[in-house]
């Protein structure tokens, strides 16, 4: 039997990384405002987070399993940065149970540990949490 590795600090919270991610958000927040489909913010941040050299997957593949079988449905975040942060992009009032489940359901599927929920929609400011699973 595998072993579970315990992951370093760094690992886990990888403020540097988040740091960079949510900086590009708030650029893109800065330049579009809010009131855009969430289709307009990915594809702004795509642009964005390039531009700043950050390792991005768009909308990578997912598998997901059950009792050994894998599915054929997968699930589909907004972005797979530095390949262990999953980012999902809303664009909502304000962000709830849904989504943040929706988000550790991502980092369940993909074994990651870090995902950042980021939310546009909101007309005071950029929103946004981490959540380590």
């Amino acid at each position: 039997m595998e072993q579970a590795k315990l992951l370093t600090a760094e690992e886990v919270y990888a403020a540097k990384e988040v740091y960079q991610i949510v900086g590009a958000a708030i650029e893109v927040h800065r330049v579009l405002g809010w009131g855009f489909l969430e289709a307009v913010y990915q594809e702004a941040m795509s642009i964005e987070l390039k531009s700043r050299g950050v390792p991005v997957a768009p909308q990578p593949g997912l598998p997901i399993e059950y009792k050994a079988h894998r599915l054929e449905r997968e699930y589909r975040p907004d972005f797979l940065c530095f390949s262990n942060i999953v980012v999902e992009l809303k664009a909502i009032d304000h962000l709830g149970p849904a989504e943040r489940a929706q988000l550790l359901n991502y980092l369940r599927a993909s074994n990651c540990r870090l995902g950042l929920l980021i939310n546009f929609g909101s007309c005071a400011r950029l929103e946004w949490q981490r959540y380590v699973y």
